[in-house]
């Protein structure tokens, strides 16, 4: 299905869209399924918990605005 195959979405304003998609969303959510998550998926949270779990490894603001101010 595409977004054309509903007129009526189409005229919906920009806000009015954001609280349809959020409703869409909420009702996928409530359904309990076994859609099965990629190992990658899975890889990529645990190398982020990590990260999470060791703030040694994390930039002060400070660091973190001067690696950005130096992309510049």
């Amino acid at each position: 299905m595409k977004i054309n195959d509903v007129p009526e979405i189409l005229r919906l304003s920009v806000p009015e869209k954001i609280l349809f998609v959020e409703d869409l969303w909420d009702s996928i959510s409530s359904i309990d399924s076994d859609i099965p998550v990629p190992e990658s998926h899975k890889n990529e949270l645990d190398h982020r918990l990590e990260k999470h779990y060791s703030p040694g490894e994390l930039l002060s603001i400070e660091e973190l605005q001067a690696r950005i101010e130096k992309k510049k």
